[in-house]
């Protein structure tokens, strides 16, 4: 674990790479989980919220327009240092340097911990679950988003083959030493129960996303259909991307 945990750490501190910057270009991918988290939180307003993995803050913004406090955690000094210019006018959202399977947060002190873009680096996600489980106040919530392994594209690929997707963690074969993974969704749905995270709904992110559809339409209308898409197609586990709203 802490090899996996210093790889990715050393990936997100490259000076060369840039995490704001490779969102340039991925509009789409970022107003599709903007979205997904505002329908999943509607109603709702915690104390304290924490965005475990937030890297330079493009989400904790949001989370605060449901909390009276947000606290952005990262494995990564490159990713909190830009945190702190691009947070610099929300006084409300704070970074701390901590990784995802060891939060230093009291037991049960938290309302909301959101997870986004995080299990793509975590083949075996049990131990981030379970502190996740652990600082959640009872009847808590946790928004984590999920790569899905058997989004419709790769069902059709495993289908070709007539082999079933994979149950476990599908290797992405990345460059480099970091873990680059997608989960499959029953899996996951598994380690959230063993966790004692109980599954309250589900949608379906960034289902449009592919670079020809992008070209050709107007963002506006693929986000039009995007929000109408997420609730039903995540009943197939249709896109690349899951969100899921869990309860303690």
């Amino acid at each position: 674990m802490a090899t996996r945990e210093k790889a990715s750490r050393d990936y997100y501190d490259d000076p060369g790479f840039n995490y704001a910057r490779w969102w340039a270009g991925r509009g789409y991918e970022h107003h599709a989980e903007v979205m997904a988290i505002r329908a999943l939180l509607q109603g709702r307003w915690f104390a304290r919220a924490v965005d475990v993995g937030g890297g330079f803050g493009r989400l904790s913004t949001v989370l605060a327009e449901f909390a009276d406090v947000v606290t952005l955690t990262d494995s990564s000094t490159q990713q909190l240092e830009i945190s702190r210019h691009f947070l610099a006018h929300h006084p409300h959202v704070t970074g701390r340097l901590m990784a995802a399977e060891d939060l230093d947060f009291p037991a049960a002190s938290i309302g909301l911990v959101a997870m986004i873009r995080v299990m793509h680096h975590l083949p075996e996600p049990e131990a981030a679950l379970a502190e996740i489980a652990r600082v959640l106040k009872p009847g808590g919530c946790a928004v984590i988003e999920v790569a899905n392994s058997a989004h419709a594209v790769n069902r059709l690929r495993y289908l070709a083959r007539r082999e079933p997707v994979p149950a476990a963690a599908c290797d992405l074969g990345m460059p480099g030493e970091i873990p680059f993974v997608n989960h499959h969704p029953d899996t996951v749905a598994g380690q959230f129960r063993a966790a004692g995270l109980q599954v309250r709904r589900k949608l379906s992110v960034s289902n449009f996303r592919h670079p020809l559809l992008k070209q050709v339409i107007p963002a506006r209308a693929l986000l039009a259909a995007e929000r109408v898409a997420q609730e039903p197609l995540a009943r197939a586990c249709y896109g690349p991307s899951l969100m899921f709203l869990l309860e303690k």
